[in-house]
């Protein structure tokens, strides 16, 4: 199948007009129609309803969309690697990761790469969730991903090490300044800073603490996990967060669960691995991360 031609689709989509996306591409409109008649004898069926004024997908063209996306995707991803090959020193590398590795373990391993590689221009992407991570790297969008295991056989991982995760409680909290670790059971009357629905270490809060017999209560909702931190230390609530997130003067507001609780992650890639996602790799390896307590739970 053509890319250019599936590129001329996704434009046309997008605009909902030929002669609007014959102006955006520079060619005339009848020969874009054309382009579009050729994808359409090619995957055997109508992929646009022509109407009075615009057009819009069928029920094939809706099922293609998404796949010619990941397609001229995929296709620019190769050419990046390609030029990266060339010449890894101009490379752009696209990250995608979730929200809280974004201000916890990445600016570390960043920091790295870019120290071997100065030339090496850094596209981050962030996201709430796991899976919203997965899909940005199955389909292209970004270069690599890092962030908890994926279960996509498509995806090629590496497993890094694990994150720790512990409470962070204000000063009126009975735990404050304790040095025993926290059970999660003795935090089920407590008023909690949580993330929202669909959120990812909302989710892991959640599942934490439903595993102690409780429903958490929240008080105050963020998106953003240092924000969760401040907000928790500030005595509006009690928050779980990655150790790695707690900036140095807040950490004593910080308390270690008990049992302690780790979540492995990895760095992963669609298909083969970049010269640029491999330096990353490397860089991410380099980390010091930690040993995991044979007493540990481990989230997934």
């Amino acid at each position: 199948m053509n890319l250019r031609r599936l590129e001329y689709f996704i434009v046309v989509a997008e605009e909902e007009s030929m002669r609007s996306a014959a102006r955006r591409l520079h060619i005339s409109a009848p020969s874009l129609s054309q382009q579009i008649k050729v994808l359409e004898q090619e995957v055997g069926g109508e992929l646009l309803e022509r109407l009075p004024r615009g057009i819009r997908l069928t029920s094939a063209g809706r099922a293609l969309l998404p796949e010619a996306r990941a397609a001229v995707l995929s296709a620019q991803s190769s050419a990046r690697s390609a030029r990266a090959a060339l010449d890894l020193e101009t490379a752009q590398l696209e990250i995608a990761t979730v929200f809280s590795l974004a201000v916890g373990l990445l600016p570390q391993a960043i920091q790295r790469l870019r120290r071997q590689h100065p030339g090496i221009s850094i596209r981050l992407y962030e996201y709430r969730h796991r899976e919203a991570l997965m899909a940005a790297v199955g389909s292209g969008i970004a270069d690599v991903g890092v962030g908890p295991l994926p279960h996509d056989e498509r995806i090629s991982s590496v497993l890094l090490g694990h994150e720790s995760f512990v409470a962070i409680v204000g000063r009126d909290h009975p735990s404050y300044l304790s040095p025993q670790g926290i059970a999660i059971e003795t935090l089920r009357d407590d008023e909690w800073v949580m993330f929202p629905a669909g959120h990812g270490l909302g989710d892991l809060a959640r599942s934490i603490c439903g595993r102690a017999g409780f429903v958490p209560r929240d008080a105050v909702f963020t998106d953003q996990a240092d924000a969760a931190v401040r907000l928790a230390a500030a005595g509006l609530g009690v928050a779980i967060v990655p150790e790695n997130i707690v900036p140095g003067s807040l950490r004593r507001h910080m308390l270690p669960l008990d049992p302690p609780i780790y979540r492995p992650l990895a760095v992963f890639t669609r298909g083969t691995w970049s010269p640029q996602a491999e330096a990353f790799r490397d860089a991410l390896q380099a980390v010091e991360w930690l040993e995991v307590p044979t007493n540990a739970i481990i989230e997934n």
